[in-house]
């Protein structure tokens, strides 16, 4: 895998699906041996990760709806990790 930069276009990866799950009030990623409910944080970023965006535009999205600044190194980290474990690909 490559690494990830602000310009990567993170995708969910094959496998997986993300949703709202209600029952949880959270986003859970199913897979076909389970689930991986995911904090509030982590749910704004995969939602977000839909292929066309870059992470940069994903972090300035994130900014401008959260009213935040400075979230950059907390999603390229979330991104690499969510890598390592296959819930996200790019090319």
């Amino acid at each position: 895998m490559s690494a990830v930069s602000l310009a990567s276009r993170p995708r969910i990866g094959a496998g997986f699906r993300l949703q709202w799950e209600p029952a949880q009030d959270c986003h859970v990623l199913l897979y076909p041996e389970g689930m991986v409910k995911l904090n509030g944080s982590a749910g704004e970023i995969m939602k977000r990760c839909d292929g066309q965006r870059s992470i940069g535009e994903i972090v300035a999205d994130l900014e401008a709806a959260f009213d935040a600044q400075g979230l950059k190194a907390d999603v390229l980290a979330f991104v690499e990790m969510a890598g390592k474990q296959r819930w996200l690909a790019w090319s």
